[in-house]
C-alpha cells in the first residue's frame, strides 16, 4: 500500500519526509521513488525505493528491513553530518534505521540527498558531480541486482555488496537465500540458503559468467579484479529499456524487464532451475546434462561411480571416484604417465579450491597440472580469442555441467592408460611415433619418459616446431624476476658499509643503498651461518614475485653470485612496525588514527594472502619486526621465508620442523607442529595487542599476576577495564570504540583453539563494521592457576629458553 502526493527532488539537512504526509523523495526523471509503504498484506510500514509507473509494483531496496514501523510513524531526516535517520515519528526519539557514519574525511559541505534515475539513494557533499558519495544505498542492497550495481567486495574497507531475499512477500527482513560473489579460489557467482550453496553462476571469464550468457535482455557485463575491489556489474545498453535481477523468497533469481511505453513489467527468467543447475546434483567428478527434462549424469574420463548400485537408481549424489588411486606424493616432477582429455562446452566446474594465474598460456597451465599430483583438471581463465590465463582444479571437480549449443572447454587430467584412443609413443629414441584412431573431440597432451612429448597437433604445425615448444617449457623457471649483479649492489650499498645497515634478523643483515638512477633499494644478505637455505631464498623468492598487494613488499629483483644469495626490495623508509611502537620516543608519533590504520592494513594484506591471492600462503614468522612502514606509514607484510604455499582447498599442515619466532607462534604450532591460516590469526592478533598497548608480547609481565601481555589484556577484558591497555601516550586522544573493538578483535584472533579464532576475512569486516562481536574465550598461552585447563596447563606452564627476537629456524617439536 503506497499513497504520496508532495515529492522532492533533493532532501536538505534537516528537511524531513514524513509517513502518513503524503511526502517522498523523486528521481529527476521521475523514474524512481522514495517513501513509506505497506507490502502485501503486511500492516508495518517501511521506507522503501521503487519504480514509480510500473505494474505491477516493483520495490528495489527497503531501508528498516528488519524493523517494521508500526501505523504512519516513520520520519526520515538527513542531518548535519550526512546521515539518514529514520524515527518512530517526530516526538520520538527513538532511531529506527540510520545509515552507516560516512568515511570520508574533510570538512562537509551542505550535505544533500538525492535519488539518482538508477535508482540509487545517495548522500552527496554539497554539489559534487562526481560518484565519490558520502553514502550510496547501493552498497547496501536488499533482494535487487540494478544496472550499475556492484556485487562483490571492496577490498580496502572490507565491504561486502550482496543481494539477500526477503522472508516473504510480507515481509522484507533477510529471508534464508543470498547471492554473494565469493573470493575463494578464484571468484565466482554462488547463491546460498544459510551457508549451503544451492546453486553456482560460475566465474567470470573475460566477456561474461561461465553458466550464463548475459544476464538480461540488451546488458553488458563487467568484472573488476584488483587489490582494492572486486566486482561484477553490468549496465543496459538499451536506454528505453529497464532490466533487473530480484532474489525470490524461494531462492529463486528472476530477471524482470520492460520498456518506457508501456511499463509492464515482463518476465525474461523466472529463476525455476533444471536439476543440472542444482549445486552438484550428480556429485563429484561427473558431468551432467539434460536430454529433453531428462537429467543424466555421467562419471568423467577416469572415474567410476562411488556406490554403482546407487547409480542404476538414478542415485548420483556420492559422485565418483579415480578408477586407479593415485600414488604420487606431492611431487613436482613431471608425471610421465598421464594426460588430458578435453571435454568441451561446459560449465566451468566449482572455482572455489581452484588456482589461477592470468599470463600463462593453456601449455604453460597444463604443464603445471601435470607437475602436481593434486591436480585434476585444468582450463583457460579468459575464453576470449582463443583462450589466456590458466585456472587449476584440485582434488576434485564438482558442478559440471554440458551444454549444447554455448560453453567452455575443460580438461580433465587421466592416465594415459585411459586414453584408448591413442596408439601412440616415444618409440625409445626420443621421437613421436604416428597419431593414430583419434576419437573427435579429444585432444591429448602428455609427458613421456626421456624428456619427449606425446601430443596432437594441429595441421600446418611441423612435428619439430612442437617438440622445440614443449622442450623449452620444461626448461622455464617458475619465475620472472630480475637479478642484480653482486658487484652493482656492492657498489649501492657502499660495499654493505655498517652506516647503510638498517638492521639485522635470523635470516641475515638488510642495507640501505641506491642503485645508479636514484632508487633507494633494501639489499638483504643472506647470513651463510643463518637457518635460511637456498630452499627458503628460492621460497621467498618465488612467492614474493608472485604476489601485488598494496600491503605486502615488493620485491624488485634477486642476486645469486657464487656463495652470495641476496634479496632486492623496496625501500621502506620508516623501517620496521617494532622499531616505532616499542621506542620511548618514537611511539609517540604513532597516533591512535595510525595505529588503527596499521592494524586494518595489515589485516588486509593478511586476507589477501589466505585467500585472495592465486596462491593460499600461510606467513609463518608474523611480527611486528617484520612489518615494515613507508614515508606514509603504511604498514607492509615482509620476509616470507619461512612461508608455505597452499594449493587447492588445503587449509593446515603438519612439521616436524616448527619455525617462527617466540611470543607470535600459537599454541597448536608450537606444540604439535601443526599450521594452518589460523596460525597466522593468532600472531596477527598479538601483533594488534602490541599495537594498541605499545608493549611486547614476550617479556611483558604485570606485576600482580606475571601474565604475559595476552594474559594481562584478557585479564582488563574479564573485568571490564579494556581501555586501560592503551598505550599511556594516547591518552586523551583516541575513539573509545575503536580501541575497545581492536582489543576484543585482537583477544579473538589469540584464543586458545583454532577453530575458535575467526579468519582473516571476519577480522576485516569486524574490524570496519558497527555489529557486536562475540565475546573472546581464553587466550593462548594464558598463565593464572585459576583460569587454567588441565589441557591447557601444559602450554601455560612452558617456559622458553631465549628472550631474542630473531626467527627460530629449527625446533624439535614434541
Amino acid at each position: 500500500m503506497i499513497g504520496t502526493s508532495t515529492s522532492l527532488h533533493i532532501l536538505a539537512v534537516n528537511q524531513t519526509i514524513r509517513d502518513g504526509g503524503g511526502e517522498s523523495l523523486v528521481s529527476e526523471g521521475g523514474i524512481i521513488e522514495l517513501g513509506f509503504f505497506s507490502p502485501g498484506s503486511s500492516k508495518g510500514r517501511y521506507l522503501g525505493v521503487w519504480y514509480r509507473n510500473v505494474t505491477p509494483l516493483t520495490v528495489i531496496w527497503v531501508a528498516n528491513r528488519e524493523t517494521p514501523l508500526q501505523k504512519h510513524s516513520g520520519v526520515l531526516k538527513l542531518n548535519a553530518n550526512g546521515i539518514f535517520q529514520l524515527r518512530n515519528g517526530p516526538a520520538n526519539n527513538a532511531i529506527i534505521w540510520s545509515s552507516n557514519t560516512t568515511s570520508k574525511t574533510g570538512n562537509l559541505n551542505n550535505p544533500m540527498a538525492q535519488l539518482l534515475d538508477s535508482g540509487n539513494l545517495v548522500v552527496k557533499n554539497g554539489q559534487q558531480t562526481t560518484d565519490d558519495f558520502l553514502w550510496q544505498s547501493f552498497d547496501y542492497p536488499s533482494d535487487t541486482l540494478m544496472p550499475g550495481m556492484k556485487l562483490g567486495w571492496n577490498l580496502e574497507t572490507g565491504l561486502e555488496r550482496f543481494i539477500s531475499s526477503w522472508k516473504n512477500a510480507d515481509d522484507p527482513a533477510k529471508g534464508e537465500y543470498a547471492t554473494k560473489l565469493d573470493l575463494r579460489g578464484y571468484p565466482q557467482i554462488i547463491t546460498f540458503k544459510g551457508s549451503d550453496i544451492v546453486t553456482r553462476v560460475g566465474p567470470w571469464l573475460g566477456e561474461f559468467i561461465a553458466g550464463s550468457q548475459e544476464p538480461s535482455p540488451g546488458a553488458v557485463q563487467r568484472f573488476v579484479f584488483n587489490e582494492k575491489e572486486v566486482y561484477y556489474d553490468y549496465e543496459l545498453s538499451v536506454n528505453t529499456t529497464t532490466s533487473i535481477s530480484k532474489l525470490a523468497p524461494s531462492g529463486a533469481s528472476e530477471i524482470l524487464f520492460w520498456t518506457a511505453v508501456p511499463s509492464t513489467q515482463q518476465v525474461y527468467s523466472n529463476g525455476e532451475l533444471d536439476q543440472c543447475e542444482h549445486y552438484a546434483y550428480c556429485g563429484v567428478n561427473s558431468i551432467c546434462s539434460i536430454d529433453g527434462s531428462i537429467p543424466t549424469c555421467e562419471c568423467l574420463k577416469g572415474y567410476v561411480p562411488k556406490f554403482p548400485q546407487q547409480w542404476i537408481v538414478y542415485n548420483w549424489q556420492n559422485g565418483c571416484v579415480p578408477r586407479n588411486e593415485s600414488n604420487c606424493k606431492n611431487s613436482t616432477t613431471h608425471k610421465t604417465d598421464q594426460g588430458f582429455l578435453k571435454y568441451i562446452q561446459t560449465k566451468y566446474p566449482d572455482t572455489s579450491s581452484s588456482w589461477f594465474n592470468k599470463t600463462m598460456n593453456l601449455e604453460e597451465c597444463k604443464v603445471s597440472c601435470l607437475r602436481n599430483c593434486s591436480c585434476v583438471a585444468c582450463a583457460n581463465l579468459d575464453t576470449r580469442n582463443g583462450g589466456t590465463g590458466c585456472l587449476l582444479w584440485f582434488h576434485n571437480v564438482v558442478d559440471v555441467r554440458k551444454f549444447y549449443q554455448w560453453g567452455q572447454d575443460f580438461y580433465v587430467k587421466v592416465p594415459l592408460s585411459e586414453l584408448d584412443q591413442i596408439a601412440a609413443a616415444d618409440d625409445g629414441h626420443g621421437k613421436i611415433k604416428k597419431i593414430v584412431g583419434i576419437t573427435v573431440g579429444v585432444i591429448i597432451f602428455g609427458l613421456m619418459t626421456c624428456g619427449s612429448i606425446l601430443i596432437i597437433k594441429n595441421k600446418g604445425t611441423s612435428r619439430n616446431t612442437f617438440i622445440k615448444h614443449y622442450k623449452k617449457n620444461l626448461r622455464r623457471e617458475d619465475v620472472d624476476l630480475p637479478t642484480f649483479d653482486f658487484s652493482v649492489l656492492a657498489y649501492a650499498t657502499n660495499n654493505f658499509s655498517s652506516s647503510n645497515k638498517l638492521g639485522e634478523g635470523g635470516f641475515g643483515p638488510v642495507y640501505r643503498g641506491m642503485l645508479i638512477d636514484g632508487q633507494e633499494i633494501a639489499v638483504k644478505r643472506l647470513s651463510k651461518r643463518s637457518g635460511q637455505g637456498l630452499e627458503e631464498f628460492k621460497n621467498e623468492v618465488a612467492l614474493i614475485a608472485k604476489l601485488q598487494h598494496r600491503n605486502l613488499i615488493k620485491l624488485l629483483g634477486c642476486c645469486i653470485q657464487g656463495e652470495e644469495t641476496m634479496l632486492v626490495y623496496e625501500y621502506m623508509a620508516n623501517k620496521s612496525l617494532d622499531y616505532f611502537v616499542f621506542d620511548e620516543t618514537k611511539r609517540m608519533s604513532l597516533d591512535w588514527l595510525k595505529r588503527y590504520n596499521i592494524i586494518g592494513s595489515i589485516a588486509r594484506g593478511l586476507l589477501y594472502l589466505h585467500q585472495d591471492s592465486r596462491l593460499r600462503i600461510i606467513h609463518r614468522d608474523l611480527k611486528t619486526s617484520n612489518i615494515l612502514l613507508d614515508a606514509n606509514l603504511e604498514p607492509k607484510i615482509s620476509d616470507f621465508g619461512l612461508a608455505r604455499i597452499f594449493l587447492g582447498d588445503q587449509i593446515e599442515a603438519n612439521t616436524n620442523r616448527v619455525a617462527g619466532t617466540y611470543g607470535y607462534i600459537s599454541p597448536e604450532y608450537a606444540v604439535h607442529g601443526h599450521f594452518s591460516v589460523k596460525s597466522d590469526v593468532f600472531s596477527y592478533g598479538v601483533i594488534v595487542l602490541e599495537i594498541v598497548s605499545g608493549k611486547r608480547n614476550r617479556g611483558f609481565s604485570d606485576l600482580e599476576q606475571c601474565n604475559n601481555l595476552l594474559g594481562y589484556a584478557w585479564k582488563l577484558w574479564t573485568e571490564e577495564r579494556a581501555l586501560e591497555l592503551l598505550d599511556e601516550v594516547l591518552r586523551g586522544q583516541y575513539t573509545a570504540f575503536e580501541v575497545i573493538r581492536s582489543i576484543q578483535v585482537g583477544l579473538l584472533c589469540v584464543q586458545q583453539k583454532p577453530e575458535d579464532r575467526p579468519d582473516m576475512s571476519s577480522v576485516v569486516l569486524m574490524l570496519n563494521g558497527q555489529k557486536l562481536l562475540p565475546e573472546p574465550k581464553v587466550p593462548g598461552f594464558y598463565t593464572e592457576k585459576d583460569l587454567r585447563t588441565k589441557s591447557d596447563s601444559s602450554l601455560a606452564t612452558h617456559k622458553f629458553g631465549s628472550t631474542n627476537k630473531i626467527s627460530i629456524t629449527e625446533l624439535d617439536a614434541r
